[in-house]
């Protein structure tokens, strides 16, 4: 991952809305949810939801596709996983033992679903 995909994925998710779908999209899994489904559990209006979750999709942390009339969006976990690592790689100058066991620390996902 470069520098400029780091700080669009940063800036999608530095809005309260748009981290509380993606949070919700990482616990939901691969299958993913309706956009639909997405905005009235976070109390959203659609509208404005589409407006977060092309955001999302636009820095590459969502996938989304056609279901009939639907549009399902789901976490795009392996840039998902990109970003978490390119923020990390330099870990304590050379000494990753320092940040920890990030996975343990997660309260999203049990460690014995992330690995």
């Amino acid at each position: 991952m470069i520098d400029d995909e780091a700080v669009a994925a940063l800036a999608a998710l530095a809005h309260a809305d748009r981290l509380r779908a993606f949070r919700m999209l990482v616990r939901a899994g691969p299958n993913g949810m309706a956009s639909g489904e997405i905005a009235e559990t976070l109390t959203i209006p659609p509208t404005r939801m589409s407006f977060h979750l092309a955001t999302l999709e636009r820095a590459k942390l969502l996938r989304s596709w056609r279901d009939g009339r639907r549009i399902l969006y789901a976490a795009s976990y392996d840039d998902m996983r990109q970003l978490l690592a390119f923020l990390t790689e330099d870990c304590c100058s050379g000494n990753p033992e320092i940040c920890g066991d990030l996975v343990r620390l997660s309260t999203v996902c049990p460690p014995e679903t992330c690995r």
